[in-house]
């Protein structure tokens, strides 16, 4: 990586809209993933499987004990590492993470990446709610780590997770072990780079205020608000920007309020004006996610999914849990086996190329909008288009009005990246 830590902060925003705020009779998630500049994000198709007694897993550092059944998953992660910065599963649950900054220490040694639980969680599974106490549970056994990027940084982080199904949507926001989470079952909320859960507490560590209290954080009288007392005192410049994106994504949020939509959703995750859609210094949003998870449950979830940088020059594709879901090869990054500088020790001493098809040919189509007016305009129309046409298929599908057969259901991204590529040639 050529990017320096010091530029500009890892961070990412993650939005959830549901009934009166949603426009339709649906919970609308949204997320995008903020990385360094020149990291690779490939999105992964996951089936559901099944596994032997005593299994273990091997996450991104360390193994864990694996269960007996997983969910399917489509995941938007970083190529390097098992985890994965936003997804869904096959029961419409969808989960985002940002990084955070508390008072509590981080562990050191190497530990479960936030975006390992967040995997985890979507595997395991089938509500949001069974994938907060999925996380819980597992902080509690393995603990967590962070690291902003693909090099050897000290872990340095908490996470605050944002977990939607068709019903509900919950944060929860973590301190080491601790934690604590509150339950949305109406309107609009968005996360960011910082802690804001206040005295709106739903569930929470049992241990969560004694410890506040025990550090001297907290004098035990009057409400307890998890963010003003696990918050840093003196916050990260990174954590100062952080507040600035917070509040113009509850903004907007507020705007929209009584009309959000899938498309809404993606015109807030384009916004630069706001620092929403990032790009500046060593870092940009590598990929974004919005997901339409409708009430009724006879009507399939739809996730659009770019698997390429910038969203304000990428197409939002739909993906569909069906029979013929399977992995798309043109967003898939190459694997280097027991090479990877992952996998061996020490880790990251060298680099490798990441990059996978669809990746290589946004790149180029990104030069020729920047440099070429006639042939960049052609290009952007042509995303516009696709991204416009798989809008429109999904409005069909929620609205009852298309019945494919769930072959064709399964094989909808794959057409989409597939048509995305050609447009790039």
């Amino acid at each position: 990586m050529s990017s320096s830590i010091h530029d500009t902060p890892c961070s990412c925003d993650c939005l959830v809209s549901m009934p009166p705020a949603s426009a339709i009779p649906a919970v609308i998630f949204a997320k995008n993933s903020d990385r360094p500049r020149d990291e690779v994000q490939e999105v992964v198709f996951v089936p559901a499987g099944t596994h032997p007694p005593g299994s273990r897993l091997q996450c991104t550092y360390i193994e864990v004990e694996q269960v007996s059944k997983t969910h399917a998953v489509i995941l938007s992660r970083p190529s390097w590492l098992w985890g994965a910065e936003m997804g869904a599963n096959e029961h419409g649950v969808c989960i985002g993470n940002e990084a955070v900054w508390t008072k509590e220490p981080v562990g050191e040694g190497e530990a479960l990446l936030g975006m390992d639980l967040l995997r985890l969680a979507l595997e395991r599974g089938s509500t949001a709610q069974e994938a907060l106490h999925v996380i819980t549970g597992l902080l509690e056994c393995y603990g967590q780590g962070g690291s902003c990027r693909e090099d050897p940084m000290p872990f340095c982080y908490h996470n605050t997770f944002l977990l939607a199904d068709r019903t509900e949507a919950w944060v929860l926001e973590t301190a080491g072990r601790l934690w604590a989470a509150q339950r949305i079952q109406a309107g609009a909320r968005n996360i960011s780079n910082q802690l804001s859960i206040g005295t709106d507490i739903s569930a929470e560590h049992p241990e969560l205020r004694s410890h506040a209290q025990a550090q001297g954080w907290w004098s035990g009288q009057g409400a307890f608000d998890f963010a003003q007392v696990f918050s840093l005192t003196q916050q990260p410049v990174r954590m100062e920007a952080a507040k600035a994106r917070f509040r113009a994504g509850r903004e907007l949020l507020q705007k929209w309020q009584g009309n959000i939509t899938a498309e809404v959703m993606m015109g807030i995750l384009r916004n630069k004006e706001s620092g929403i859609c990032m790009d500046s210094g060593g870092f940009r949003t590598t990929a974004s996610m919005v997901s339409i998870l409708p009430r009724d449950p006879t009507r399939p979830c739809v996730h659009f999914l770019t698997a390429t940088p910038d969203p304000s020059r990428s197409v939002f594709k739909p993906f569909i849990f069906g029979v013929g879901a399977t992995q798309a090869p043109q967003v898939l990054s190459p694997t280097f086996g027991a090479q990877d500088p992952v996998r061996t020790l020490p880790r990251f001493q060298t680099q490798v190329d990441r990059r996978h098809m669809l990746y290589r040919g946004q790149q180029v189509a990104l030069g020729l909008m920047e440099s070429e007016q006639e042939q960049g305009q052609q290009l952007r129309q042509k995303q516009r288009d696709l991204e416009q046409e798989g809008l429109e298929a999904a409005q069909g599908l929620l609205a009852g009005e298309q019945t494919p057969a769930h072959q064709e259901l399964g094989g909808l991204f794959q057409a989409f990246v597939e048509r995305e590529s050609q447009a790039y040639t």
